[in-house]
């Protein structure tokens, strides 16, 4: 699921430094430099793909503008590989590896959360339930009541 992101490697101008240019623009028109792994961290796009080229031990920094992505190569390391990142970085699952069905999921969720989330009135099937808890109550309310006039058929 999801599509490989066309990757261009460029050298950047200075030894140990090489700079891709994707087709999607991950910061919008903001800067992001990490110096370190322990500087990437929470769940913005760049700060995922910084985690995920620092993982590979041939980084030292990265820095993200828009659609450039520019790295540090760490001393005595290869490039090599750095591209597949990126351009996996919307890959979900590769063909050949089975997805998570949603039985599997569902057991992954604590009971109490989808017992519990679900508001008066509303289907109590565990996958509802769980999604309910993540939706405010007021925007529910109104699906729901959206939902019950669609199949009344006015």
């Amino acid at each position: 699921m999801g599509q490989p992101v066309a990757v261009t490697q460029t050298p950047a101008g200075a030894p140990g430094r090489v700079r891709f240019e994707i087709n999607r623009s991950i910061t919008g028109m903001g800067h992001e430099r990490y110096a370190s792994i322990g500087e990437a961290t929470g769940e913005k796009p760049a700060a995922v793909l910084a985690r995920s080229l620092f993982g590979t031990g041939k980084v030292s920094s990265v820095h993200v503008y828009s659609n450039i992505v520019t790295v540090e190569v760490a001393d005595a390391a290869d490039n090599a590989g750095l591209s597949d990142i990126l351009r996996d970085m919307y890959q979900y699952w590769k063909p050949g590896v089975k997805p998570t069905s949603i039985d599997e999921l569902m057991k992954m969720v604590a009971p109490s959360t989808t017992e519990s989330a679900a508001p008066a009135g509303a289907a109590s099937t565990g996958a509802v339930a769980g999604a309910a808890s993540k939706i405010p109550q007021l925007l529910l309310l109104r699906s729901q009541a959206a939902l019950a006039k669609a199949r009344a058929g006015k």
